[in-house]
């Protein structure tokens, strides 16, 4: 069985994609990135709760302080990147969901009025719209480094506040020279159980 998608748009999303570590100074537009969001908000997520949020880097003084928290091997790429995205949980996302579950607005206190419950659920389905973040950058024709060795903490306290939890920084760009590692093995189909 063949897959709907066209191969050169598998190619482009899933097997030629890798993480760049070195990206062109050609600027990632403020147009670009609303046209991943318009794509990628679309994925589906538990409730339709939406908990992911993005905190664009953009200027050099901004740029300084994320540097600080990156670990020594990621400090230079997101230094040198065109644009980064901090990639945190909103853990209050239940205020929205008024608007966005309209059909079952009262899921905000029966379902999430406890604040681990909700910690939990915005990891979970945060990270699931990480990863469409990830393949809309693609879809853009741009390269993303994703990244979690930073100083979590650190980055929460200088960009975000006790309601939103860092998952990653995204590097985003056109490839540089020798932007890509060589392909590392994946596991194989083989890997998938069927239970009957």
């Amino acid at each position: 069985m063949s897959l709907a998608l066209d191969p050169a748009a598998q190619d482009l999303l899933f097997r030629e994609a890798r993480t760049a570590n070195t990206f062109t100074d050609e600027p990632v537009t403020e147009e670009q990135v609303q046209a991943i969001y318009d794509l990628v908000k679309f994925g589906p997520t538990a409730f339709n709760q939406s908990p992911l949020r993005v905190t664009l880097v953009r200027s050099p003084e901004a740029r300084e302080r994320l540097v600080k928290y990156a670990s020594e091997g990621n400090a230079a790429k997101t230094a040198a990147a065109p644009l980064v995205a901090i990639l945190s949980a909103d853990n209050e996302f239940h205020e929205e969901l008024p608007t966005l579950l309209p059909h079952f607005p009262q899921a905000k206190d029966a379902f999430f009025s406890e604040r681990a419950v909700r910690e939990n659920a915005a990891a979970l389905n945060a990270a699931l719209q990480a990863g469409y973040f990830i393949v809309g950058i693609r879809a853009a024709g741009l390269a993303a480094g994703p990244m979690t060795g930073f100083d979590f903490e650190g980055v929460r306290k200088e960009f975000l506040d006790d309601d939103h939890t860092p998952l990653m920084i995204v590097n985003i760009g056109r490839p540089g020279p020798d932007a890509w590692y060589p392909r590392s093995p994946r596991l194989a189909y083989d890997q998938v159980v069927t239970v009957v």
